[in-house]
């Protein structure tokens, strides 16, 4: 289901264009347990915050080691929800990297709180524990660290950094679903692991969804408390709160599509691994894999020197890529005004200025593998 292989009579050569993600097939190899889950719920007739959603978040919980999970609307929801149940609000600072996407800091900006910028290291892109711990003031009350790209980061480094502040970690792990640092899932080394369900995404919805996990009991009914507007029962409300659910709808389909995630995040790293291959001696560097990793490869990164000659270059040959992400944070024109921090985010700024996705997706066949690793090589031979 989570493997294509078109057949040994097809040649790399033969194999025409290639999105760079494919929706029809993804929906496809499911379709059958999609279709049961979805009339599973028109036929119970609740539609949110149900049976579907505490059957997936005990999922969850059991898939990421962690003692639960609460279902929410998005990724972004998922980090706000983590922080304002760990009290963070106006006046407060919170620490994430300058390389993520938006989201992140928009999560942290809804609760009140000022985002902080730290900046990465050169070789995964992922958190600098140096640079964070430069940036660590009197204000800061949570460090968000991005798994980004798939990758736990060096999470041991920077969980006792801010231990010794005794200031609470909240993993982003929207791109790092089924990933592991020293046999550990990512999301299970904080106060709280966040998670994001956009269709994208390893364990993608159907539309938009997203979960927090987290091994404090307190802080997790905190959470479904804050989701439903601070609600503890029908029209009681203890605390200030949000409105933030995932429908049971989303929840059965990720029910349906989880048993898939391991074999597709499997078939994931085979496909980075071709890739790689092909890519030694080119100009072309894939960011690096860290010691005692289980990368989910979300996304299959590399740093070039010319990155639009690369993707003229294989748009020619009609493959597809993306930027993930070309602009980093402070130069923004909605956040400029976090620019004027404490360290340097030359890393960052360069990480941003030469990082290009290739296609990486357990549905691409392998002759379509074979046929972007070959394109590659003909290109940055030329």
């Amino acid at each position: 289901m989570t493997s294509r292989d078109d057949g040994p009579d097809r040649l790399p050569s033969e194999i025409g264009a290639v999105p760079f993600s494919n929706f029809r097939r993804a929906i496809a190899g499911t379709r059958p347990e999609l279709d049961a889950a979805i009339a599973r719920v028109l036929e119970r007739g609740w539609l949110i915050l149900g049976p579907e959603v505490e059957a997936f978040e005990a999922e969850l919980a059991r898939f990421a080691g962690a003692e639960g999970a609460v279902g929410c609307g998005s990724g972004t929801d998922a980090i706000e929800l983590a922080l304002r149940a760990l009290g963070v609000g106006a006046g407060d600072e919170v620490v994430t990297q300058a390389n993520t996407c938006v989201p992140t800091v928009a999560a942290i900006a809804r609760t009140g709180a000022t985002p902080v910028l730290c900046d990465v290291e050169p070789d995964a892109a992922t958190m600098d524990p140096e640079s964070l711990e430069r940036v660590i003031g009197p204000r800061t009350r949570a460090v968000v660290p991005v798994h980004l790209y798939g990758q736990v980061g060096a999470i041991d480094e920077i969980c006792e950094v801010a231990s010794r502040r005794n200031i609470p970690v909240v993993e982003d792990c929207a791109q790092a679903i089924g990933a592991k640092a020293h046999g550990r899932s990512a999301g299970t080394f904080g106060a709280a692991g966040c998670f994001s369900f956009y269709p994208t995404k390893n364990l993608g919805a159907l539309g938009d969804g997203g979960a927090v996990v987290s091994s404090d009991p307190e802080l997790i009914d905190r959470m479904r408390k804050i989701r439903v507007y601070g609600q503890a029962a029908r029209y009681e409300h203890l605390i200030e709160g949000i409105n933030s659910r995932l429908d049971e709808i989303q929840a059965a389909v990720l029910s349906a599509k989880l048993p898939d995630l391991e074999p597709a995040n499997a078939r994931r790293r085979r496909i980075a691994s071709a890739y790689r291959e092909a890519l030694r001696g080119t100009g072309l560097r894939p960011l690096d894999v860290l010691a005692d990793r289980e990368h989910a490869f979300h996304l299959f990164v590399v740093q070039t020197e010319n990155r639009e000659r690369v993707r003229a270059g294989l748009a020619e040959r009609g493959i597809e890529t993306l930027v993930h992400y070309p602009i980093p944070i402070h130069l923004q024109p909605a956040y400029r005004q976090l620019a004027d921090g404490a360290v340097s985010l030359s890393v960052s700024e360069r990480q941003c200025e030469g990082c290009v996705s290739l296609p990486i997706y357990p549905e691409l066949s392998d002759a379509e593998v074979a046929h972007v690793a070959a394109m590659v090589a003909e290109l940055t031979a030329e």
